[in-house]
């Protein structure tokens, strides 16, 4: 039986989210909106966001402007507040839970993603960090990524997918998407599978030294 978790990265955003959030009440479905922080200053995505947490999915924190990885920024207190300002206006959706998902560039893993004082800074926080083990790029490919999520699906027991609520056209094919992966057996579920999540709460799960850049 394969396990898929899914996230949505990059919103609210009006045009699409509430189809999303729609979709997924329809189907009992939770997941995980990792939020651009810089989105949530205007009051109808702030209002989305806020629906999304009382419908039962978690809020989480995608840095406030979403233009550098972290790991690269050469301004390293500029990288720190990308997080504290996108924490404060996720606060203000309900959300209690510290979820943060590095900005990856491209949906690419690596070194690139953290410096040591946005490190210091989730563990001074208690922060959760969600990584991903699957990313079908839906938004550079909005008709065709269904095909590709699927096969990503079939090659592992446990999916952490990242999908994005942005305007390319790509949710369109969501309820799609569902009905294909419910019809060969996939389980959706909202837990994260252990090798994604490097930190927990605060504490290191894993060597987190592969998404560490060298900036001190």
């Amino acid at each position: 039986m394969q396990k898929v978790t899914l996230t949505f990265d990059n919103g609210p955003e009006p045009e699409v989210t509430p189809r999303v959030l729609d979709i997924l009440a329809r189907r009992g479905l939770l997941t995980t909106f990792f939020v651009i922080g810089q989105k949530l200053l205007d009051p109808e995505r702030m209002d989305l966001a806020k629906r999304a947490r009382k419908e039962g999915h978690r809020i989480g924190n995608h840095t406030f402007t979403h233009s550098t990885p972290l790991g690269q920024m050469d301004d390293t207190a500029a990288a720190v507040s990308e997080l504290e300002k996108t924490d404060a206006l996720v606060a203000k959706t309900g959300e209690t839970e510290k979820l943060f998902r590095p900005f990856g560039g491209g949906g690419k893993l690596g070194p690139h993603l953290l410096n040591p004082q946005v490190v210091a800074f989730l563990k001074r926080n208690a922060y959760s960090c969600v990584l991903w083990n699957a990313i079908p790029r839906d938004w550079a490919d909005p008709d065709g990524w269904v095909d590709r999520a699927l096969e990503q699906i079939a090659s592992r027991n446990h999916t952490l997918m990242v999908l994005h609520d942005l305007p390319t056209g790509a949710m369109e094919h969501l309820e799609d998407f569902l009905d294909r992966a419910e019809s060969a057996g996939v389980e959706f579920h909202n837990d994260f599978p252990l090798d994604c999540v490097p930190m927990v709460g605060g504490k290191d799960m894993v060597p987190l030294a592969p998404y560490i850049s060298a900036t001190a």
